[in-house]
């Protein structure tokens, strides 16, 4: 998938790596959360996850839909055979900045996308909320993405992993931050991922992970991901959400 672009300021970025399969998670093809996921994928040969918010509606990142390539959404069929849906439209937040790292800048790295036809019955729109969170609360991050970092050949398997949020530069009103004790957390592939409460309501979108270890010593070897884990919040974008919605004649569900 396309390098991971950031959503704060490059002081966040210092470890930054593309976000493989939920390292330190689990399998989880038969969760809630999976049934309301998808998978981007690039014509550049990116791989993204993406949440259904309606029967023709798709929440990714904005990095996972950037311009100069032809973008699907694929997932398999009862049988297991692979399905790649064309796009009719696509959005990209208006506050994107793909050179926010180089520039220093916010940027809100999200898009949606607007299938050419319907998922199949068996996808479940996410339930959005803008409840807030406060350091230490658990969250599930789910994604796609690869579960060996580095072989791409492992895409495909939706994992979860359950992380506490932290604040390692203060609250934000635009983003949230997960990192857990071990290991774990999003990768390459998982970017346009969900990140939900104990409820199952997708509150933000993965966007952003770093590596995990200093690289020296015993046990503390230096890995690809399993730092912290970047979502942006959904709550504060709710407007540009449900407006460009419902310009495709689609709805999300807020809980």
């Amino acid at each position: 998938m396309p390098r991971l672009a950031p959503s704060c300021l490059a002081a966040l970025l210092i470890l930054a790596t593309p976000a493989a399969a939920v390292v330190g998670g689990a399998e989880a093809p038969d969760a809630a959360l999976a049934r309301s996921s998808v998978m981007v994928l690039s014509s550049r040969g990116g791989v993204c996850t993406g949440i259904v918010l309606a029967r023709d509606a798709v929440l990714t990142a904005a990095h996972c839909a950037a311009p100069g390539a032809e973008h699907r959404v694929h997932f398999r069929d009862e049988a297991g055979a692979p399905v790649l849906l064309g796009l009719a439209a696509q959005a990209v937040h208006p506050g994107y900045d793909a050179g926010a790292v180089a520039g220093r800048r916010r940027s809100i790295d999200l898009a949606l996308l607007r299938t050419e036809a319907a998922l199949p019955a068996r996808f479940v729109p996410a339930g959005l909320t803008e409840a807030p969170v406060a350091a230490g609360t658990a969250l599930t991050l789910g994604g796609y993405g690869v579960v060996r970092p580095g072989d791409h050949r492992s895409t495909g398997t939706f994992r979860t992993a359950t992380l506490p949020v932290v604040e390692p530069y203060g609250p934000s009103r635009i983003l949230v931050w997960l990192k857990a004790a071990t290991a774990s957390g999003a990768c390459e592939g998982d970017s346009g991922g969900p990140i939900a409460g104990a409820g199952g309501s997708v509150l933000a979108v993965t966007t952003w992970a770093s590596g995990s270890g200093k690289g020296s010593g015993k046990g503390s070897e230096k890995t690809a991901c399993g730092g912290i884990s970047q979502g942006v919040l959904v709550g504060p974008q709710r407007a540009w959400i449900d407006r460009t919605l419902a310009g495709w004649g689609a709805a999300s569900r807020w809980e």
